[in-house]
């Protein structure tokens, strides 16, 4: 009788042949999923390579969208309402944002059009206010325009979201308006937003850096692209006033310039891109240019005017960046303006005049609509001075402030925020406007450089 041991051994070797082809097969198997590691390798370490680049791009950003709220009254008339239109439309193509557009009021008659993707959260309509509406949209910046000392302390209080000050206005303007309390005003809304946006290159390289304000130089975008538009033809005698209607922008000067320039060229016509004012309106009855000085009225599209036009006049006692000054350049168009050399685009094509006298603004008029030589010299340099200027570089500089905001970044927010103006320029703009401050403004006619510098105005 075969013993245990015997009889194992024997189903061993009986079984043998069936081991061996599992062995086989097992083998075979092993081979193929090593073949098949071994071939798709590349492809696994291009993935992952791809993923930790995602993971590095997003880590800041937490994998969302950044919320970034543009707060106004509303975008009907003026120049700063057509800006915010213009930049939400550029804004709007890039992907890693999502833009609202919050306004005091809802949608009204002919104001700019905004693009669909734009979410428009109107306070009164909603019956909240600007707090409610940033909390409801977990807003992660809010870029808001508006002197009210109070309300930007309580803004600045936010601890989730971010506030940059857009400004649009210019220092000399509140001298002119006769906010003389600077320091106890205007100077403490910039001084204690922690981000404040700057169009003037003079007031963002040189006072704001001598008032400790952390401010970033921007262009405003274009209206129109530079290689998007025909050039005006210069051959017209029309000259253009755009603007809105109220005393800054002086249009009574350019009215009462036309009626020596009517002289010289009796066929010339003057056009105000502007609602009418019963002041204005009587001037001109006054001098009688009923039929020479024509009111438009409010126009979005202004693009055959310009087209239309030899010379553009622009006798605003002061500005921050003046988009009429751009679209006037961008067609072609020189321009005569008030002492407005602290201007961004204030070189090129332009005439600047530190006279507010209407007999000199029309004898440069007549000059420039006399000779068609020196007209077209000074269209060319007006196109120039813009060229350089585009959108595209312009919405890069935005995503860059908004991710540098976001990020808390404050060294890349310094080294770019600078409009590289050179300082012995920005001392020869003061030097200039403190003349045109003594002449406009007896009671100031004692003040010196250095208190204009650093705003020790007494009325």
């Amino acid at each position: 009788m075969n013993t245990v041991y015997e009889r194992l051994y024997k189903n061993e070797k009986e079984l043998e042949p069936e081991l061996n082809i599992e062995k086989d097969r097992t083998r075979n198997i092993k081979g193929k999923e090593k073949s098949f590691i071994i071939n798709n390798l590349y492809k696994i370490l291009v993935i992952i390579l791809i993923y930790m680049i995602l993971v590095e791009f997003n880590k800041d950003l937490n994998f969302r969208a950044i919320k970034v709220a543009f707060f106004f009254p509303s975008i009907k008339f003026g120049g700063r309402e057509r800006v915010i239109a213009l930049l939400l439309s550029l804004l709007s193509q890039k992907k890693m944002f999502i833009f609202y557009l919050i306004t005091e009021h809802g949608i009204l008659d002919d104001e700019y059009t905004i693009p669909n993707n734009i979410k428009r959260i109107c306070l009164i309509e909603n019956k909240i206010n600007i707090f409610q509406a940033i909390e409801r949209e977990f807003v992660d910046i809010l870029i808001y325009n508006s002197y009210d000392e109070q309300m930007i302390n309580k803004l600045n209080e936010l601890k989730n979201t971010k506030i940059i000050f857009y400004n649009h206005s210019s220092y000399f303007l509140w001298i002119y308006l006769g906010f003389y309390d600077f320091k106890e005003t205007i100077y403490n809304i910039y001084k204690n937003c922690k981000y404040v946006i700057s169009l003037i290159p003079f007031e963002n390289d040189y006072l704001f850096k001598i008032w400790g304000i952390n401010s970033f130089y921007m262009d405003n975008p274009l209206t129109f692209e530079y290689d998007s538009v025909i050039p005006s033809e210069l051959t017209k005698k029309n000259i253009i006033m755009i603007g809105r209607n109220d005393p800054n922008k002086r249009f009574d000067i350019g009215i009462k310039a036309m009626k020596n320039i009517l002289k010289e060229f009796p066929e010339c016509k003057m056009y105000l891109l502007s609602q009418a004012s019963e002041e204005l309106e009587a001037l001109i009855q006054s001098l009688k240019l009923e039929e020479s000085v024509l009111f438009t009225g409010f126009k979005a599209d202004i693009q055959k005017y310009l087209q239309n036009a030899s010379l553009h006049i622009l006798p605003s006692l002061s500005e921050a960046y003046a988009m009429v000054l751009t679209e006037a350049k961008i067609f072609g168009i020189p321009t005569i303006m008030g002492g407005l050399d602290f201007l961004a685009l204030a070189k090129g094509g332009t005439i600047i005049l530190y006279d507010d006298n209407p007999d000199t603004v029309a004898k440069e008029a007549i000059k420039i609509l006399k000779n068609k030589t020196y007209r077209e010299k000074l269209g060319i340099e007006a196109r120039k001075s813009i060229g350089k200027h585009t959108n595209q570089l312009i919405a890069k500089r935005w995503m860059k402030l908004l991710l540098a905001v976001f990020k808390g970044d404050e060294k890349t927010y310094k080294e770019i925020g600078s409009s590289g103006i050179k300082e012995i320029e920005c001392e020869q703009i003061l030097k200039n406007q403190l003349k045109l401050i003594q002449m406009r403004l007896p009671h100031f006619k004692d003040v010196t450089l250095e208190q204009l510098k650093h705003y020790s105005l007494v009325q």
